[in-house]
């Protein structure tokens, strides 16, 4: 079997396509949110870097193209040529098992061969020779339809016949064992070719895999050095920014002491923050006041306060005494009517104990005994 030679493929995309998107992130992050490098409309710049990065993907992905197309027909080839010679193996394979069935597994070698001749009986018997023959009868016949005088002629041409067929066939053989050879040095010589041609592909495919990165490496040189000149003028300007902020610190009114910078020009009675000095003993002195006079009325609203909750205090004092009075009164008076009712219902029991003795020593004295209840039911009527 031949080599296969394998293609040095870049990364998937799939993989790398997030750590570009957060890098391309954090980079338009640090050119937006950076006030000193924000750029006001279309910035040229970053338009050209992302054509060059457009056309860059498109050349790797062209050469991508290009390499899946190479291995494909190369794969093509491989598979075109392994068909071909299975096909030829088996028709080869099918014509020896022919051959060896019409030469060898005849129908006369067999052993059971005897069984099923149908000519058999025949052959127990000589043919006719003659009318005086020693083994017929008087009434025998003398002629049958199948009878063969000539035997030992038609003998002879089967031998003939037979030796003939078995050149016949040695010549068969040869001429197949000649072809045979001639296929499989045809068969050689198609899979050097195949080899050559797969050498020269890889070769082909190294050529272009050797430009493919030869390529890579100028465009990763030149975009190295565009970020390195990026870089060189964001430092420049970086620097140029930071003289030009210590100079205007120097120059202006922003660490002075003078607390007229801090007036705002436009609304007088404001002041500008970032120029703020901090406030003037007057200033001071009127806050002073401001507060102390929300002092004093916090306190007089706090002790009104307290006033009111002591006489809320007092009123429940005096809510829950008049309670406890009258709870008292209900408990007194419960317990009194439970005395009444207590004698009500020992005086109630006495009486009706007194009715039932009446009853019963006076009224229920005729007690019904068992041969009363016999006398009823006696009868079907």
């Amino acid at each position: 079997m031949k080599k296969m030679y394998q293609v040095d493929l870049p990364p998937d995309p799939k993989e790398v396509a997030p750590t570009e998107a957060r890098n391309q992130e954090k980079e338009r992050q640090s050119r937006f949110f950076n006030v000193r490098t924000r750029v006001m409309g279309v910035d040229v710049e970053a338009l050209n870097n992302q054509v060059e990065e457009r056309k860059l993907q498109e050349a790797t992905e062209r050469s991508k193209k290009a390499a899946y197309g190479t291995n494909q027909v190369q794969y093509d080839l491989v598979a075109q040529m392994l068909e071909k010679e299975e096909a030829e193996r088996t028709r080869r394979l099918a014509k020896k098992v022919q051959n060896f069935r019409e030469q060898r597994q005849q129908l006369r070698n067999r052993r059971e061969f005897d069984f099923w001749d149908s000519n058999q009986l025949w052959r127990e018997f000589p043919a006719y020779l003659g009318d005086n023959a020693p083994y017929y009868g008087q009434a025998s016949l003398q002629c049958f339809s199948g009878e063969d005088l000539e035997r030992a002629a038609c003998l002879r041409m089967q031998q003939e016949q037979f030796q003939y067929s078995l050149e016949r066939q040695l010549q068969e053989q040869q001429q197949a064992r000649v072809d045979e050879n001639y296929t499989d040095m045809l068969d050689d010589q198609l899979r050097l070719a195949v080899d050559m041609r797969a050498a020269q592909l890889a070769k082909l495919e190294e050529s272009c895999r050797i430009a493919m990165m030869a390529a890579t490496a100028n465009a990763n040189k030149a975009q190295a050095a565009k970020l390195a000149e990026r870089q060189r003028r964001e430092h420049q300007r970086q620097q140029e920014a930071n003289l030009v902020e210590v100079q205007n610190q120097i120059t202006s009114d922003l660490l002075a002491e003078n607390p007229q910078a801090a007036q705002n020009p436009v609304a007088p009675h404001r002041v500008l923050p970032y120029c703020w000095k901090g406030m003037t003993p007057e200033q001071r002195a009127t806050i002073k006041k401001v507060q102390e006079t929300h002092h004093h009325e916090k306190e007089a609203q706090r002790q009104a306060e307290q006033a009111l909750d002591t006489k809320w205090e007092s009123q429940a004092i005096n809510l829950a005494q008049a309670a406890m009075e009258l709870e008292e009164q209900e408990k007194e008076l419960c317990a009194e009517f439970r005395r009444g009712l207590g004698s009500f219902n020992q005086q109630l029991a006495k009486e009706q104990k007194a009715q039932q003795n009446y009853l019963n020593s006076l009224i229920y004295t005729n007690q019904p005994t068992a041969q009363y209840h016999l006398q009823f039911n006696t009868n079907s009527r």
